[in-house]
């Protein structure tokens, strides 16, 4: 028996979903919130690595109105947690303050993912070193 199951929606068939693999279809939307809850942004898409297979990056969508004054905030796929309580995943030292300070792009100025030194400060900046 497989442990896939679908939802129905009145607009679409949703994802297949298992209880440890996602449809990138369903995490992107995904709120994102702080440790007590407070909703930050959604999961605007992930980057994933093409050689491994792995996220190695959720990029998060902050602020703005209708898509305008829009900031997206790579975060290390590592740092977030699936809270089902919450529905969405939940980033432990994560406050609006942070996320301001943190790494960000918008439409216009969007990143070269491919630069070491911009992944670097990204990891730097969510994962310090011990």
């Amino acid at each position: 028996m497989s442990d896939v199951r679908t939802a129905t929606t009145a607009t679409n068939l949703e994802a297949d979903e298992t209880h440890r693999l996602i449809s990138s279809e369903k995490v992107d939307g995904t709120a994102v919130y702080d440790r007590r809850g407070e909703r930050l942004g959604t999961l605007h898409h992930v980057m994933i690595d093409k050689y491994t297979g792995q996220v190695s990056y959720a990029v998060m969508s902050f602020g703005g109105f209708l898509g305008m004054g829009e900031s997206y905030h790579p975060l290390p796929w590592k740092v977030l947690t699936y809270d089902t309580r919450l529905g969405g995943y939940v980033v432990d030292h994560l406050d609006r303050n942070r996320l301001e300070g943190a790494p960000s792009y918008t439409s216009r100025d969007v990143p070269n993912w491919d630069d070491r030194s911009y992944t670097g400060r990204i990891d730097r900046y969510w994962m310090p070193p011990v």
